[in-house]
């Protein structure tokens, strides 16, 4: 059985919010490969999404309580709206700016950005929790489905943002975008069925603050396993990719920022797919609670190898070839593959831990230790990169995953509080 009206809430949130993500990883690329053009630094490129990610922090930590005390539709537009404001913002960035002006400008319009993604994550995820059937592990299906579909189509947003940027340039790419965005978003107002919550005038800000220790510890193995996606993927391996790819000249560029885009769209697109198929794959309908833990455990530890062999074969091999960019390839697919599991497990247990009075406050929570993984695996990439090259972007990515299985580790079926 479904619950709150049935599926056409659900497939309503689940529409506004690739809307969302196809935009936000359209831009995510535009962002990079256009300031990487105009000389920017590594540590520079980085500096652009950190805001993003502090106000993803911020935006989650407090998103829970916004939407208990206003309701999941209320946040839900006012992330898609934002992000209209703020693709509108982006436009108006004035090349003659200096680099500092420059950098300052794009911080605080990816931070706007980052409150409008995660506003939009928090409000989704909390729906499935509500939405999902009791049975029949319908709950890990719906999560799967949300989640892994989410993360198509932004590899498909990676994609379009480099394809954009080669064929139409910066502010046309930005501006249609915005106005795409726009038309769904009245389109998402007018269609919203009623089932999701409405908000409750006595939720206090004090209640996002959980005592479930699965949620916290939970909460950390996430922040430290997003931290080691981000550590490579943010700036290490486009930059890595550009080094290698591009010739210089004009067209080069292009052909470069195709195939970067390209590389990323595959990337995350696998990602989600096998994020949709986790269920399957962990034979989730047959399993209780402790198996799932179990195998938490298990892929969180199966996802150390993947880095740590390509951070030793970049520092053994420094010089790029094909051969070797060849292997990074199909090793930073095998590691999203498997990362796609974990993901899909850590999204399925964060909404087994909590219940539906709290969904929005644990949801909050566990994603604001998502972007803070984010947060500090975006500064770490630039700075890695620019200290170590690749080779250190993936040995500290194999290092902050060891550290997110000690935390899974705590993990217990029955756990002493709530």
């Amino acid at each position: 059985m479904t619950r709150a009206g049935g599926l056409a809430p659900f497939i309503t949130v689940t529409a506004a919010y690739w809307a969302f993500m196809l935009t936000d990883g359209a831009l995510r690329m535009l962002v990079l490969l256009h300031f990487h053009t105009l000389g920017f630094s590594p540590v520079q490129l980085a500096y652009l999404f950190v805001l993003y990610e502090i106000a993803g922090v911020i935006t989650n930590l407090s998103a829970g309580w916004i939407a208990a005390r206003f309701g999941l539709t209320a946040t839900l537009y006012a992330g898609l709206a934002l992000q209209v404001v703020a693709l509108l913002a982006l436009a108006q960035l004035n090349p003659a700016w200096g680099i500092t002006a420059s950098v300052v400008f794009v911080m605080i319009i990816q931070g706007l950005s980052g409150v409008a993604k995660d506003l939009a994550k928090m409000s989704s995820k909390s729906a499935v929790k509500i939405l999902a059937p009791t049975d029949g592990g319908g709950l890990f299906r719906w999560v799967a489905v949300l989640t892994g579909s989410k993360n198509a189509v932004k590899g498909v947003g990676f994609l379009l943002g480099a394809l954009v940027l080669a064929l139409f340039g910066f502010v046309p790419a930005v501006l249609t975008m915005a106005a795409i965005l726009a038309v769904i978003l009245i389109a998402v107002v007018i269609g919203m069925p009623s089932g999701l919550p409405v908000g409750r005038k006595d939720a206090k800000f004090s209640e996002v603050f959980s005592k479930n220790r699965n949620i916290n510890w939970l909460s950390g193995a996430r922040l430290f396993l997003f931290g080691a996606r981000d550590v490579w993927f943010v700036v290490g391996i486009p930059i890595y990719f550009y080094a290698v790819l591009s010739d210089g000249s004009h067209d080069g560029n292009r052909a470069a920022f195709f195939m970067i885009g390209s590389f990323m769209a595959v990337w995350t697109i696998l990602y989600g797919i096998v994020q949709g198929y986790a269920p399957r794959i962990l034979r989730a309908a047959r399993r209780t609670d402790a198996d799932m833990l179990l195998q938490a455990k298990r892929w969180v530890a199966l996802l150390i190898i993947t880095p740590a062999i390509l951070a030793a074969l970049v520092w053994v091999f420094p010089e790029p070839s094909t051969p070797l960019t060849i292997t990074i390839v199909i090793g930073l697919l095998i590691f999203g593959a498997i990362f796609a599991v974990n993901s899909s497990l850590h999204s399925f247990l964060i909404l087994r831990f909590t219940d539906a009075k709290r969904v929005t406050m644990d949801v909050g929570f566990y994603y604001m230790s998502n972007a803070a993984g984010r947060l500090v695996g975006t500064v770490l990439s630039g700075a890695t990169y620019q200290l170590g090259g690749l080779p250190l972007c993936l040995g500290t990515a194999a290092i902050m995953i060891a550290i997110s299985w000690l935390a899974t580790a705590q993990l217990r079926s029955n756990p002493a509080t709530r």
